[in-house]
């Protein structure tokens, strides 16, 4: 969706072939970590911004807050459908990443329950670009594709690492489980704060019945 650009190149010594040195380029990947920290920030500073203020927030706020010119949002995202979807993928990569990161530190169980927490709380951040998210603007007819190549393996490996553990029942859809939240999410929203997570924290520990430990 977006390109990063260095800026500059980073030249090496006149003669290289006779000193036996070769050109660094950490000045260079230095520039792109930057960048990448950058957009980074840029995206995170978005979301925040379409949360409070809905997705038709001045983008001059957006740029303003994350501290870059107004230009450089322009040139990473020249309509603010790009912002928008660039946006919600980050999203979504986030939470997809989150599974790893909590089967490393967590038993299985602990660690699905956890993922949930963490999904309930995308579903949160989703429900603010809902309004541009259903406008039909094409910039959005990947993000259900990613969402699907990104999400749902996410949480069949918390799934079938929990029932191998045999905490879970092993009839669990991953799809359906995906579902499921979303729908507690819908009727819990403006019901009060808090809500959804205890709901999904009772479906998650439903869970359990049925489990057969191996």
């Amino acid at each position: 969706m977006f390109r990063l650009s260095s800026g500059y190149n980073v030249t090496g010594r006149t003669d290289d072939s006779k000193s036996g040195l070769e050109p660094s380029n950490q000045p260079e990947q230095r520039v792109r970590a930057d960048a990448r920290r950058n957009l980074d920030t840029l995206l995170q500073t978005a979301m925040a911004v379409f949360a409070s203020a809905g997705v038709d927030a001045p983008v001059r706020e957006i740029a303003e807050k994350a501290g870059v010119g107004i230009g450089t949002v322009y040139r990473h995202f020249p309509q603010r459908s790009d912002l928008v979807a660039a946006v919600f993928r980050r999203e979504i990569d986030a939470c997809a990443d989150a599974a790893a990161v909590l089967s490393a530190k967590h038993a299985p169980f602990e660690a699905l329950a956890a993922w949930m927490q963490r999904y309930t709380a995308f579903v949160a951040a989703k429900r603010g670009l809902a309004k541009a998210l259903h406008s039909g603007d094409p910039a959005f007819d990947t993000l259900p594709g990613y969402f699907d190549q990104r999400l749902r393996p996410a949480l069949r490996k918390l799934l079938e690492a929990a029932t191998a553990a045999g905490t879970v029942r092993p009839d669990v859809d991953a799809d359906e489980l995906l579902g499921a939240v979303a729908s507690l999410c819908m009727s819990a929203h403006n019901v009060g704060s808090g809500r959804a997570e205890r709901m999904v924290a009772l479906l998650v520990d439903g869970l359990r019945h049925g489990a057969k430990s191996p």
